[in-house]
């Protein structure tokens, strides 16, 4: 059958999520979802959503979310825009930088859906790898970006949990010659962020989800934060109604319980340490992680054989194969029980001497 898709289409793999096994006793570690329900509050707010406000179209700019970021975060409410989850913010930052002669460069090993986005739009990939075992930003990344009109890095980094130092993003924001994203998926579990950043540098993006730390994976509602010119741009480039009513009414009020906000955060902190520990007595190399995950390879350094053990006893991680990542498994932070029961799997399979 004659196609009728661009060659680009037609060329594409496709983003591969990852797996929503259905077994019904499962210790779920692969997506770095929160081990924890959302803000009760978030959900009083769902409850008290009518029939009525349903019947109608949400507001088209999550104003009362937008407003809220903005004041938290000192910027003006023109330099917010909220999304469909992060990745809708990544899918309109991908369409407005990238084209044919319009490279993007992405850290080598990073987020899988960056070269897939820049695929939609015929980008060239200009791939950096990270430097040693640690994961660390090469030395020369700006003399590796050049030509590139679109720096995506994510911080901490996924899948290794990396936390970049700061002042390398400041520099890298001052001396790329074109658009730089810092994909803070992860950073409300990182010692610091780079969100003030945006006051400094009118060439720089900064998103956020709600999916990890506000636990709204199931919600879809992410934003980003920018110069208001930046903004204004990505603006024209949204679904009219990209966030929907109850995402808007239930991401506000989880955004404003900080209480329970740090209360989850701290417990995940706590035990992403004491997994952290544990894995490394039985012999695991661990990536140093700011994120809520952990980028661990076994003694055997068999990543795979391990993913797999792991899955025949239901506790599903993620596996990413490869020469350089193939050796670890991203082990999500559960809960202290799921931890366990993954760590009773492991001790049995390399019991030390």
């Amino acid at each position: 059958m004659k196609s009728y898709f661009r060659p680009e289409i037609d060329a594409l793999a496709g983003y591969t999520p990852g797996e929503q096994p259905k077994l019904r006793r499962l210790v779920k570690l692969n997506t770095n979802e929160n081990p924890y329900p959302p803000s009760p509050r978030a959900m009083e707010a769902i409850r008290a959503l009518s029939g009525e406000s349903l019947r109608r179209y949400p507001d088209p700019a999550a104003d009362a979310l937008c407003k809220a970021v903005a004041e938290r975060y000192g910027v003006g409410r023109n330099q917010v825009i909220a999304g469909n989850g992060s990745d809708d913010i990544l899918t309109m930052v991908f369409r407005a930088f990238t084209a044919p002669d319009r490279p993007v460069a992405v850290l080598d090993p990073s987020y899988s859906l960056y070269p897939i986005l820049a695929a939609m739009q015929g980008a060239p990939v200009i791939r950096i790898p990270l430097a040693g075992d640690d994961f660390a930003l090469p030395e020369d990344i700006l003399e590796q970006a050049k030509g590139a009109n679109f720096l995506a890095i994510v911080r901490p980094n996924a899948p290794t949990g990396t936390l970049f130092p700061k002042e390398d993003m400041r520099k890298i924001c001052a001396g790329f010659d074109g658009m730089v994203m810092i994909d803070e998926a992860y950073a409300d579990f990182a010692a610091d962020d780079c969100m003030d950043l945006v006051k400094e540098f009118p060439n720089l993006v900064v998103s956020r989800t709600f999916s990890k730390s506000y636990a709204f994976a199931g919600m879809r509602l992410g934003y980003a934060v920018s110069s208001p010119e930046v903004i204004y741009g990505l603006g024209k480039l949204k679904d009219s109604y990209n966030v929907d009513a109850v995402a808007q009414a239930a991401g506000l009020a989880a955004f404003e319980d900080v209480d329970y906000f740090h209360q989850t955060l701290q417990a995940i902190r706590r035990d992403r340490e004491d997994l952290r520990k544990k894995l490394q007595e039985l012999g695991f190399k661990i990536v140093p992680s700011e994120a809520n995950f952990l980028f661990a390879a076994p003694p055997d350094g068999d990543g795979e054989g391990y993913f797999r053990y792991l899955r025949e006893n239901a506790v599903i991680v993620r596996y990413f194969p490869g020469p350089v990542t193939g050796s670890y498994v991203r082990i999500t932070i559960g809960t202290p029980e799921q931890n366990a029961e993954l760590l009773a799997l492991t001790a049995t399979r390399y019991k030390k001497a």
